[in-house]
């Protein structure tokens, strides 16, 4: 198979000319760690896509800057009949080249340097990382073993062998680096934070929470930095084969329950998850914030849910202002629309471009101007 000119072509498309990136995403075989994946169906489903049985849509799939779903909630791809049809949420993946390469930038890289890679997954963002620093300057950390033990194999058969385990990101990383970048979102920094040695620098996505942040360890082991003026969206760290239910069984309560309070809403119906700087202010203000959105025909329905029974929904033709129903012990709808005010009076939200202070423990303190939030 000639795949060398799918990779340099990609590599022209996620590098800049000068990058010492290029070279390293020219030369990885991204098929070879991506041999099947799942594609969505609808509804919530998933189809298997077997590489050999199409070369050339393989060739397409594997060299173009997105990402492949490999594990749908504890089914590998790998392993998979053809005929499965698994529901739920990916839970591993092989992630869009561009952004491997961008939270690799972040990282400030540096020959020499010893890295803690974060989210091996199919092992092709270890690979490119590898190639830039050498086999002996980067680990990769994944909690599941399978994962593990296919990545380490599939980058031997490309000559490549750094450092592949499997260990819980959600528990202290074992050793000590001069750089940490995670390609997972990551829901407390203290075990990154311990392994970085001083001076070291944190790179991570904050689960729930679609921000970049960069941030230096001192001397007392704490560290600073910032939420960079970039976004990404990561799967979170799990500990088990699969992500807890969390709030689903409480959004599906919601479809038609009479609110405690029914209100006109003052914004249009907003699907929260894709408006990624509210959404990342409203996990600020309510910790553990659920949504959910639906369209039916000119109708849109937005759904907010939180584990302490707190929950909204919203629903509207089109841009007309929601008929919103709330209940529990606050009202969500009100803290979004509080947020949505802020973005239309200001121009934008705080929470880009702000000031990170991280203490030993893993508590992040954001702080803009007069603004300031915490989370971890």
């Amino acid at each position: 198979m000639d795949w060398k000119p799918h990779a340099e072509r990609l590599a022209i498309e996620v590098t800049p000319a000068v990058s010492r990136w290029r070279e390293a995403v020219s030369s990885v075989p991204r098929h070879l760690f991506v041999p099947r994946w799942w594609e969505a169906t609808g509804e919530g489903f998933w189809g298997l896509r077997e590489g050999a049985a199409d070369e050339t849509a393989w060739l397409r799939a594997a060299y173009s800057d997105t990402s492949l779903v490999t594990r749908v909630g504890p089914h590998h791809a790998d392993t998979a009949l053809p005929d499965d049809r698994p529901g739920g949420v990916p839970t591993s993946s092989a992630t869009m080249p561009g952004l491997v390469v961008r939270m690799l930038r972040h990282g400030h890289l540096y020959d020499g340097a010893d890295l803690a890679l974060i989210g091996t997954g199919t092992g092709a963002s270890t690979a490119l990382a590898a190639r830039r620093l050498g086999d002996d300057h980067v680990t990769a950390v994944d909690v599941d073993p399978y994962l593990t033990r296919a990545a380490a194999e599939r980058l031997a058969t490309i000559g490549m062998a750094p450092t592949v385990i499997t260990h819980d990101a959600t528990d202290p990383l074992p050793g000590t680096y001069d750089r940490v970048v995670s390609m997972v979102a990551l829901a407390n920094l203290a075990g990154v934070l311990a392994a970085l040695r001083p001076g070291g620098r944190l790179v991570t996505t904050l689960s729930r929470i679609h921000v970049i942040v960069t941030a230096e360890k001192d001397s007392d082991g704490e560290a600073h930095g910032v939420v960079e003026w970039d976004r990404a969206g990561f799967m979170s760290t799990r500990s088990g084969p699969d992500y807890p239910s969390g709030s689903g069984s409480l959004l599906s309560a919601i479809r038609e329950r009479e609110g405690e309070t029914v209100t006109t809403g003052r914004y249009p119906v907003l699907n929260v998850a894709e408006a990624w700087d509210v959404r990342a202010m409203l996990e600020l203000a309510a910790p553990g914030v659920e949504s959910a959105y639906k369209e039916d025909g000119e109708r849109r329905t937005a759904y907010l849910a939180h584990p302490d029974g707190s929950w909204a929904r919203a629903s509207a033709e089109w841009i007309q202002p929601p008929i919103v129903h709330q209940g529990g012990p606050r009202r969500l709808w009100t803290e979004l629309e509080r947020i949505r005010h802020r973005l239309n009076a200001e121009g934008g939200l705080p929470i880009y471009g702000s000031q990170m202070h991280i203490t030993p423990d893993g508590i992040c303190r954001f702080s803009r101007g007069q603004w300031s939030a915490s989370y971890g």
